[in-house]
């Protein structure tokens, strides 16, 4: 399987973008990959609290830190690119890696 960074909106809606965010990691699975969505894994109850600036930034960082080992980036845009995407986009892009765009909505996007 191929290792992804997936990344999808948290903020905002946060009970839309984390149904959105598991049909993400659905998709993906579904093409043969494996995703890490680190914005469903470390905001769970009692793991990290996304309002508290510190604690946001741990679990970006911590999520990134994946893309050493990881193939490439995934986007999912349908709900839009936010301000954590972008960051994590620019990673991607620094570090040489992939970065595909997609929608599960519509058509893949570029």
């Amino acid at each position: 399987m191929k290792l992804v960074i997936l990344e999808s909106p948290y903020a905002g809606d946060i009970e839309a973008n984390v149904e959105y965010a598991r049909a993400c990691v659905r998709d993906s699975l579904s093409r043969g990959e494996a995703p890490i969505a680190s914005h469903l894994l470390y905001t769970q109850p009692g793991i990290l609290r996304d309002e508290v600036e510190e604690e946001r930034q741990w679990g970006i960082d911590a999520g990134l830190s994946w893309r050493s080992v990881s193939e490439g980036t995934v986007v999912y845009t349908d709900r839009g690119i936010s301000t954590g995407m972008k960051y994590g986009i620019a990673a991607a892009e620094a570090a040489g890696k992939t970065v595909e765009f997609r929608s599960i909505l519509g058509e893949t996007q570029k």
